[in-house]
């Protein structure tokens, strides 16, 4: 039996399919499809770049997967296409079942896994309402408890008693979603859905999802790869990869080991020595070729309140440069700029020159976590007004600490930036 505060909790959830048999719709074809392989030829009725695979192959969509969550948590769940999220839905959600382990769950459960899920075409939004409200287990007068809440909250009082099969997909979400998040079910759950709808709705029914899990503890299950959306509303997140769980914690180092991030530990790094492969694009571009970059003078690239950062950049002129400038770009954990740093006409020299340059950045507004550092070089184009960009190239990892700042007083989603230049006016 689960803990009282556990609403769902999975135990060696296995789910693996069989591949490699042929059914393409038509007899013809699978005797083609036959022949073919057969004779060691390609499929001809294989889609292009498709995989192939033998028969009786297995392949597991989920792999040993074990995770418990608790009433009123709003967990997004991401990975690349085929690491399981949709797969571990369908199963919460008795769409299939496992092929192995046991998955036990505390109270009713709404789903959204595509646009139409649960809606009958030839009746109409209103008859789909209660439909799903019998499915659910509600009876007649507790939907119609919630009715002028649903068809309010969806925007489609105007169609409500038109028959579905006429809707719009966008049109689709918004009635579904009304119906899933007013409804008495216990978890939500919910499978990228939202980004058929408009950007307006799509933030209506985030707000609502946060309102439902504070207010009313309900717990709300995720599939997104929209990161800003994963960030906006979720306060846990769980990273897929080939059916396996990898990561369950923070939201934003879910985000930075699925995106993939550089090592946080290395304090320099040299472009034309190493291979590796977290330097691909090494400045070489037009004037000057980047060739090491830095912290000068220290052995840790952790900075705590008010230090600043001391990067030393080298590099190779290609050509001969006249006023050549900087831009030291902080990305964070999404790589979306935070801010950066412009020096303008800050060097010119002659052709094969070899050229190192200190610079000393101040990140005591950055708020708490990880930063990446970018370097692109410019220079104004000769009979031209506008700056010319040479090339960019991945740098050095910041990690920032404010003892100063503690976690209640700063939240991530606020920002990465703090902001303190306001005054009160009487």
């Amino acid at each position: 039996m689960i803990e009282e505060n556990v609403v769902i909790k999975t135990e060696h959830l296995s789910k693996e399919y069989k591949l490699g048999v042929i059914n393409t719709g038509t007899l013809r074809r699978d005797i083609q499809s036959h022949l073919a392989r057969l004779r060691g030829k390609e499929d001809p009725n294989s889609k292009i770049g498709s995989n192939s695979y033998e028969k009786g192959e297995v392949f597991l969509a989920l792999d040993d997967f074990n995770v418990e969550i608790k009433r009123g948590e709003r967990v997004g769940i991401i990975g690349a296409n085929g690491a399981g999220k949709s797969t571990f839905l369908k199963l919460l959600s008795h769409i299939t079942a496992p092929s192995k382990g046991k998955i036990q769950y505390r109270g009713r459960i709404a789903s959204m896994l595509e646009v139409g899920t649960g809606f009958h075409g030839e009746l109409t939004g209103r008859e789909n309402v209660y439909l799903n409200g019998a499915i659910l287990g509600m009876s007649k007068s507790e939907v119609d408890a919630k009715i002028d809440q649903i068809i309010e909250f969806s925007e489609c009082e105007q169609f409500i008693d038109t028959p579905v099969k006429r809707y719009s997909s966008g049109m689709f979400v918004k009635l579904a979603f009304s119906v899933a998040a007013h409804l008495d079910a216990e978890i939500m759950i919910m499978d990228e859905v939202l980004a058929v709808g408009d950007m307006k709705f799509q933030k209506k029914c985030l707000k609502k999802m946060r309102d439902l899990a504070v207010e009313e503890d309900r717990t709300i299950l995720y599939v997104s790869h929209n990161m800003d959306t994963i960030q906006e509303l979720c306060s846990r997140c769980l990273v897929l990869d080939h059916g396996k769980k990898v990561f369950d914690g923070a939201v934003e180092e879910a985000i930075k080991q699925y995106l993939g991030g550089e090592k946080d530990d290395f304090i320099s790094h040299d472009y034309t020595a190493d291979k590796d492969d977290r330097f691909k694009e090494n400045v070489r571009h037009h004037a000057v070729n980047l060739t090491r970059c830095a912290f000068n003078g220290i052995t840790s690239n952790l900075f705590t309140d008010d230090e600043k950062v001391p990067i030393a950049l080298s590099w190779e002129n290609l050509e001969d440069v006249e006023n050549l400038g900087v831009r030291i770009e902080i990305d964070d954990y999404r790589r979306y700029p935070v801010t950066s740093f412009v020096v303008r006409n800050m060097y010119s020299g002659k052709k094969g020159e070899s050229v190192s340059q200190r610079f000393l950045l101040d990140v005591s507004k950055l708020s708490n976590g990880v930063y990446y550092t970018r370097y692109i070089f410019f220079r104004k184009a000769k009979g031209s007004r506008v700056d010319e960009d040479v090339e960019i190239a991945k740098g050095l990892v910041i990690r920032r600490y404010n003892h100063a700042v503690e976690h209640e007083a700063w939240l991530k989603t606020w920002g990465s930036y703090m902001s303190d230049g306001v005054e009160l006016i009487d």
